[in-house]
Formats: C-alpha cells, sequence, structure tokens
C-alpha cells in the first residue's frame, strides 16, 4: 500500500510540474506585433479590397499619390492590381505578383467581405464616378490564380460606406453616391447569401436605416452580443453641400432577429467623446470589438476651416497666412492615433485596450488571418500611405503563481489520497458499485448536487447571468419541484426491487430489449458527456491560465480514473463531498470580494444591475422559441424527470444509503441545495456584469470563450492562493461529474451486460472487470476530449445537444410510462422509444421551439406514442405487482 500511494504522489508531482512549466507571460499584454512583408507597392495604397481566400492574404486596387501629396500637386492615382501573400512550407510569408492578377477595373474605398467562397468586393470608385459593380475574389492557390465571380449589383452606385456578414447575410451602410458635391447617406442594404442561384430572389434588398444621422467612412462589425450575432455601426463623418462637416462618435447595434436597431453608448475614452472614422473596426474574443486607431477628426476640422479661410477671404495677405498655416499643419501632420480601443457588446462599455507599434492605418481593413490580426497598407496622415503590414498574435501564455499551483496540487493529490483510502473498503462489487449502503444521507445528497453540477455549469450560470438576466433562474427551481415525484414515484421503484442499475427496471417490467436499448443510450450519452466535461473547462483553464489544454484534460481525467479506480463509488462520493465544499465555499468567498470591490457594495450592485435589467426573472409572453417561463418550467420539469428518474449516474446515488427513507433525505437535500446555490451563481453573473461594466478595462478582449468569464475574473482579480482555491473549484467541478460517468457507466456495462448474460459470474471477476471498464471509460473519455481539442467547438457542442435532446428525452418518457400505465407494454414502450427520437429529429430541425423543449417533446412522444402502440399491438400479459405505480406494495422489501 505504501509503495503504491508513493507512485501515485510522485505521479501527481510530475504532472504539476508540468503545469507549472506551461505557464508564463505578462497578464498586460494581450497583442504581440511583427511586421510582415511590405506590400509590393512601395507607396501603398488607400482604400484597398482586402480579404483571405484560400489561406492567403489578397489586398486589391486602392488609391495613392506616388509623387507628392496633393497640396504639392500631387496626383491621385486608382489601381486594379491584385497583391497575394502566401506563407510557405518553411513558416516565411512571399507576395506574389503577375500581370494577370488585376481587378475589372481601378477601384478603391469599398467594402471588403471574407466568406467562405472568397472576398466579396462591393462597389467604391475612382476619381470621376462610384461604381455599383459587386464581385467574388477567389484565390486558387494550387494553380496560383485569381478568380472573380460576379455577384449582384448594388441598387445604386456606393462608395467609402462600410460592412460587415452576420450569418450568410451581408450588410452595408452609409457612404456617398458621387465623387463630386458628395453627400453621406443613410442607406442600409442587405445581400442574403444563401439565396445565391435562387435567380431574381438574389438581389440587395433595401432595410430600415438606424436612427442616427447620415454618414461616410463608418466603422463596422459583427459580434455577440450574448444572445444573438448582431451588426455594430460606429462612428464616421456626416457630409452636406448645405453645412460644415459632422464628426460623428455615435455607436448602433442591428439585430437581424428582431430587425431592429438599438443606440449603444458613445465612443468614449478617457471621459471624452471620440470620433474614429475611416478607422478599422473587427470582432474579437467572445463579445468584444477592437478599434485599430482611426481619425479623430480635430486636425481635419482645423484644415477645413483653414481651406475655407484662405477661399473666402477677400483680404490678401490674410488669404496667404491662412494658406501657409494650412500647408503647415498638413506638413506637420502627426499622423493618426495608435490607440487600441475596445467596446464591450455585454455591458456596452468602452476601453483603452493599448497601443499599435506605429501610426494607425486608417481606410483599410483589418482581417483575422492564423488566429491573428492583421492590418495591411492604408493611410497613416493625409496625403500620406504606408506599405507596412501588420500582424498582432494574441499572447495566450499567462502566469498563474506558484502559490497557486501550490493549492492546486494539494488538492488534487488530497483526492487521490481519499481514493486510496477508500480502495481498503471495496471487496465486492456491491461496495464498489453501491458503497455496501454505508454512505449517510447528508454524503448522498451532496453528491447529487456534486453530479448534476458540473464544471460547465459553474462557469456557465455565471456567464449566462452575466451576458443576459435570470430567466434561466426557474430552471433550476424545477429540481425542488421535481423531487417530490421522485421520492413517491421513482424511489421506491429502485430501493424495493433491490436493483443495482436503474435499467433492471426495465426489463422487470417490460422487457430485456427496453432494458438493453435503455443502458445503451445511457452509455453512448455518457461517453459523450464525459468529453465536453473535460473539454470545456479545460479551455476555459487554459485561456486565463496559460495551462495548457490537453495537459488540463489528462491531469483531471487521469486523476479522476484514480481514484475512482481505487475507491469505487465511495470514493467517487467523498470525493463529491469535498468538492461540493470547496465549489459552493469557492464561489461565495468569491462573490463576496467582488462586491467588495463594487462602490456601493450590495446595495450599488443591486441599484447598477436593476438598471439595466439584468435580474429579469419572469417572461410572462406566450412565445416557445425563447426562454419564457412557459419553456423554461416545462424544459424544466421535463429535463429533470429525464435526470433523476434515469439516470443511473444519479440513481445509482440513492441505492448507496441505508434505506429508501435516507435515500429520500438525500433527494431533498440535493433539491433543498439547489436553491442557495442558485442564488449565489446567478448572482455570481449579476456581480460579474457589474463590476466589469464599471472595470471595462480589466476585461480581455481577445478571450474567445464566453464561459471564460468567472475564471478570468478568478486569476487577474483575486489574490494568490484564493483564485487556486477557486480554480480548484473548476477542477472540482468538472472531476466530480467526470468521476461519476465512469463508474455508472462501469456499473451499468457489469450489470446490465456482463452479470444478466452471465448469472454465475464470480463476484471478484465481477469487481475486477468493473475496474478494468472504469479505466478503459476514463481513457477512452479523456483520449475523446483531446481529440475534440482540435475541432470546431461550438459545433461540436450543438452536435451533442441536439444528439441528446434526441433521445434522453425518449429514455425519461419510458421510466414514466412503465410506472405510470399498467397498459403499456414491452413493444409498445421500445416503439415509443424508437419513435420519440423521430419525433425529435423532425421537431429539431422544422420547428423554432426553443432547446429547453427538447427533453418535454421527447419525453411526451415517447410516452403517447408508447401508450398507443401499446394498446393497438396485443402481447402477453405479464403480472405488474410493484412494478407500476398503482400496483406498488408498498409493504415491500425496501
Amino acid at each position: 500500500m505504501n509503495q503504491r500511494i508513493l507512485i501515485v504522489v510522485m505521479f501527481l508531482l510530475s504532472m504539476m510540474a508540468g503545469l507549472c512549466a506551461g505557464s508564463s507571460g505578462s497578464d498586460n499584454d494581450f497583442l504581440n506585433w511583427n511586421a510582415l512583408p511590405d506590400l509590393p507597392d512601395s507607396v501603398g495604397v488607400a482604400g484597398p479590397f482586402v480579404g483571405i481566400s484560400d489561406d492567403a492574404l489578397i489586398v486589391a486596387g486602392g488609391a495613392n499619390f506616388p509623387d507628392s501629396p496633393p497640396w504639392q500637386g500631387g496626383q491621385k492615382i486608382w489601381y486594379d492590381e491584385i497583391y497575394v501573400l502566401e506563407k510557405n512550407t518553411g513558416g516565411n510569408y512571399q507576395w506574389l505578383i503577375d500581370n494577370n492578377f488585376k481587378l475589372p477595373r481601378p477601384l478603391a474605398y469599398g467594402v471588403s467581405i471574407n466568406t467562405q467562397d472568397g472576398i466579396v468586393c462591393i462597389g467604391g470608385c475612382d476619381s470621376q464616378i462610384c461604381y455599383e459593380d459587386v464581385f467574388l475574389i477567389k484565390w486558387n492557390s494550387g494553380l496560383k490564380k485569381i478568380e472573380i465571380e460576379s455577384l449582384p449589383s448594388l441598387p445604386d452606385k456606393l462608395a467609402f460606406m462600410s460592412g460587415g456578414q452576420v450569418g450568410n447575410v451581408i450588410y452595408i451602410t452609409g457612404g456617398q453616391q458621387t465623387m463630386k458635391d458628395a453627400k453621406a447617406t443613410k442607406i442600409f442594404w442587405a445581400l442574403d447569401l444563401s439565396k445565391k442561384g435562387s435567380g431574381k430572389n438574389f438581389k440587395w434588398d433595401k432595410l430600415d436605416p438606424w436612427p442616427g444621422a447620415s454618414r461616410i467612412l463608418p466603422l463596422t462589425a459583427t459580434q455577440s452580443d450574448g444572445t444573438y450575432d448582431c451588426f455594430y455601426m460606429f462612428s464616421g463623418r456626416n457630409i452636406a453641400s448645405s453645412k460644415d462637416t459632422e464628426l460623428l462618435t455615435d455607436s448602433y447595434c442591428y439585430n437581424p432577429v428582431e430587425k431592429s436597431w438599438k443606440t449603444l453608448t458613445d465612443i468614449t475614452v478617457d471621459d471624452k467623446k471620440r470620433c474614429v472614422m475611416a478607422g478599422t473596426a473587427i470582432a474579437s474574443g467572445a463579445n468584444h470589438i477592437l478599434f485599430f486607431g482611426g481619425a479623430d477628426g480635430k486636425l481635419f476640422l482645423e484644415l477645413e476651416q483653414l481651406q475655407r479661410d484662405t477661399e473666402q477671404t477677400a483680404n490678401k495677405a490674410k488669404a496667404e497666412t491662412a494658406k501657409k498655416e494650412l500647408l503647415q499643419l498638413l506638413n506637420n501632420h502627426p499622423g493618426f492615433s495608435n490607440d487600441i480601443l475596445s467596446y464591450h457588446t455585454i455591458t456596452d462599455t468602452w476601453a483603452k485596450a493599448g497601443k499599435l507599434p506605429t501610426t494607425s492605418h486608417v481606410t483599410t481593413t483589418a482581417v483575422k488571418w492564423d488566429g491573428s490580426f492583421v492590418i495591411p497598407t492604408g493611410e497613416i496622415r493625409p496625403g500620406t500611405r504606408t506599405p507596412k503590414i501588420w500582424k498582432g498574435q494574441p499572447i495566450t501564455e499567462r502566469s498563474f503563481g506558484v502559490i497557486n499551483y501550490s493549492i492546486l496540487g494539494i488538492y488534487l493529490l488530497t483526492l487521490v489520497g481519499m481514493g486510496v483510502y477508500f480502495s481498503r473498503r471495496e471487496r465486492t462489487t456491491d461496495d464498489f458499485f453501491k458503497a455496501g449502503g454505508r454512505i449517510p444521507w447528508w454524503a448522498a445528497g451532496l453528491s447529487i448536487f456534486g453530479t448534476q453540477l458540473s464544471a460547465t455549469t459553474f462557469m456557465a450560470i455565471p456567464a449566462k447571468a452575466f451576458a443576459t438576466d435570470w430567466r434561466y433562474f426557474i430552471l433550476n427551481m424545477t429540481i425542488i419541484m421535481v423531487a417530490p415525484f421522485i421520492v413517491f414515484m421513482f424511489l421506491p421503484f429502485f430501493r424495493r426491487l433491490n436493483v443495482t442499475s436503474a435499467y433492471e427496471y426495465l426489463e422487470k417490467r417490460f422487457n430485456l430489449a427496453s432494458r438493453l436499448i435503455g443502458c445503451l443510450m445511457f452509455i453512448a450519452l455518457q461517453m459523450g458527456r464525459i468529453g465536453i466535461v473535460l473539454l470545456l473547462p479545460a479551455i476555459a483553464l487554459s485561456v486565463v491560465t496559460g495551462i495548457n489544454i490537453s495537459l488540463c484534460i489528462v491531469v483531471m481525467g487521469t486523476l479522476s480514473i484514480l481514484y475512482t479506480v481505487l475507491g469505487g463509488i465511495e470514493a467517487v462520493i467523498w470525493t463529491d463531498v469535498l468538492q461540493v465544499i470547496v465549489l459552493l465555499g469557492g464561489a461565495a468567498l468569491c462573490i463576496v470580494i467582488v462586491l467588495f470591490n463594487i462602490a456601493g457594495g450590495f446595495f450599488g450592485a443591486i441599484d447598477i444591475a436593476a438598471s439595466y435589467n439584468k435580474m429579469h426573472t419572469f417572461d410572462f409572453a406566450f412565445d416557445f422559441t425563447s426562454p419564457t417561463l412557459w419553456v423554461v418550467l416545462l424544459g424544466g420539469l421535463a429535463a429533470n424527470f429525464i435526470s433523476y428518474g434515469s439516470d443511473q449516474a444519479v440513481i445509482q446515488r440513492y441505492l448507496t444509503t441505508k434505506d429508501e427513507k435516507a435515500a429520500a433525505k438525500a433527494i431533498w437535500t440535493n433539491g433543498i441545495l439547489c436553491i442557495p446555490a442558485s442564488l449565489l451563481f446567478f448572482g455570481m453573473g449579476t456581480a460579474l456584469f457589474v463590476f466589469y461594466k464599471t472595470h471595462p478595462a480589466q476585461m480581455n478582449p481577445t478571450i474567445s470563450n464566453a464561459d471564460a468569464i468567472f475564471p478570468w475574473y478568478i486569476v487577474t482579480q483575486l489574490p494568490d492562493g484564493v483564485a487556486g482555491v477557486l480554480i480548484a473549484a473548476v477542477f472540482a467541478a468538472a472531476m466530480s461529474s467526470l468521476d461519476s460517468s465512469m463508474n455508472s457507466v462501469a456499473t451499468a456495462i457489469t450489470t446490465d451486460f456482463y452479470r444478466r448474460f452471465n448469472p454465475d459470474a464470480a463476484d471478484h471477476t465481477c469487481l475486477k472487470l468493473a475496474r478494468w471498464i472504469t479505466i478503459i471509460v476514463g481513457i477512452a473519455g479523456t483520449a475523446f476530449a483531446l481529440m475534440m481539442a482540435g475541432w470546431e467547438i461550438k459545433s461540436l457542442w450543438d452536435q451533442l445537444a441536439g444528439f441528446i435532446g434526441l433521445f434522453a428525452g425518449g429514455l425519461g418518457g419510458l421510466f414514466l410510462l412503465g410506472i405510470l400505465s399498467r397498459r403499456a407494454t414491452g413493444t409498445g414502450a421500445v416503439i415509443g422509444l424508437v419513435a420519440s427520437g423521430l419525433v425529435q429529429f423532425i421537431v429539431k430541425q422544422y420547428t423554432p421551439i426553443h432547446v429547453l423543449l427538447y427533453a418535454f417533446t421527447g419525453m411526451a412522444s415517447c410516452i403517447i406514442i408508447g401508450y398507443i402502440s401499446s394498446l393497438i399491438i396485443p402481447a402477453k400479459k405479464k403480472s405488474l405487482d410493484g412494478l407500476t405505480l398503482s400496483t406498488l406494495n408498498k409493504k415491500a422489501l425496501k
């Protein structure tokens, strides 16, 4: 035993050394800037079309003054050249130049939008007129060839506008339609790319514009507002022949789902409003928009006034003086601001996020390439271009600190030590699967709570409350609503039938097929859950601490395997108890610290949150496409019937107490605990909103995981030691779900398959098999998470959520059908289960109902179809004594 402990300790210390080695860097920087090869045009251009196609940077067209600035008689030239920057196999960048790389005509000052098919180039102008042309540029890296495809023209000529893409729809705003006597417009047009190939329907639509002034040179970007992907527009300037130029500092958001504009906070830096016209904006991270430079317009207004004085004064001496001042101002222009500003879409706040390495480039387009921000060429002062191309790489390495790592290491070592301690009691499968009935009710209740509250939930609930409001709070309250039904309708069957696996009941009530199908569905869902439970917190931890994602996954997976294999369900439950204490205690400590750092404390936070409607809880709208009260109630009740009535990972806890009465107390403990825990986590999210509303510069604009807002606060705002405890809580939440999945899958496979078909198998053989299954399941889940680390996480999560929605509801319905109905038969039940999957697919693909309702539609369809099928299809009668609610013998064995 001592040798075993020593090996485990040495293994853990080696992993902790790896964690520490993977973290370094500065907490204050978020972009590392490097120069790429200069544009082949040594002067540089303004207003080019810019984008990424086939992993190459495209810079097309543009205009410049090749000889001298305009006030010295220089002539402005428009270009049609297309330049292609590729990265070769050695990692070096090289410009490709070919006389065949040409635009249809010399063009500049249009809009370029990156799409999956290529770069959509819209409008633009030359020295004489604006154009309505729209075309797609594609780079073929294999043939080293530029391909250009025509798209529907604009409704009218346009240049000096801006645009962006939300989903399949391209939006453009503002601009001017003539080069002489130009006036700013309030144009807002849209092109739905999904209609390509549909003939006349594939055209630009004119939409209702924003509520503000007309403008040219606005900045636009698309980003999530926490609920929807939206189109954002900022700044610009209003020009009209009848009045002076108006510099704009306003901001607007267009929601394509609601088809409405919302006025946002004006661009504000150091408590002063700022114009950033002609700059470049780009979405960053989960909810930020970055602004690289831009013209504040102050010198522009001075130049405009001096120009007016020069042209209008009748006094030659004054005119000459004004002209000299004008030339001096032009020749000594300091260049455009190199400030990097950030806007956060959820808190509606502005912050100064850093500095560019040089004078900012305006009248160009920033793009994302290889995970970096690229700012190519552009104008750096009036009449002056630059060929420079800058690449800003987000800094991912961060320091977590020796103290924090030490605390995390002690915590993880404690978990393994608990597994080693309980390993001495695990002599039979009854010990390994049901802890020999030794678990007190309160510990079982805490374990149920810990099993259901994963690390994803630990981070996602505060993140959801931070981004939206409290409408999902009622979802958690449905747990306490379901508790009495679980205690009086489900628990008696699991305890009095003396089952080890929940799916044994299905065979007793229906047939073997229902048992095996139900078990296989549970195993498949748990395997997917293990991967997600490991991966999502690993991503968040990596983002905020710098720990390698794969290393996070391996540490959590390996340690969970160790103590689960050693200590069985008893170790799982007692480590869950510790993890719940750390989880809730750490969150409570954190919310106190957050409130302490908010002006006015608790009541100040409440006032700010209320003013932004962040505590809105009840939505009584009769709408099943959003989280209204009815959706949350129906979906929550169904989801919790499924979780607490058909999930082996939860039901197994019911079987570890000494009797049915103790198990009922455990269920009530979990239900009651959900109330303060939900208040704590939703309150945490609201407190974080208030904190970052009042401290916007404290957010990192490059963090791409929306659920990382809580961990980011932990590692940046809390003192060393406290941060270590809270990050340990994240590990705790992940591992408390992970260990439950491993042990419950081992229980299900051993009981529902091996023992079912080998009833005479020796108990020690089954115990050995269960341990090996635990190891295999843990390794497989860990490997699955490592594989997913290189995939598209959002897409993967959506697919998994859809898969769970297809079948989990039917499984819960299967149990309810058996308990509530005496007429339901095995054949009818299986038909109902399979049919519910089909119903769920139809609901998911062809209806707009909210995802929360999938559990309800799956459960209801299984019950209804299963019941009707049972009435139609005859079946042999079987004894149902003690197997339905109406035949339950309340004096049966406990």
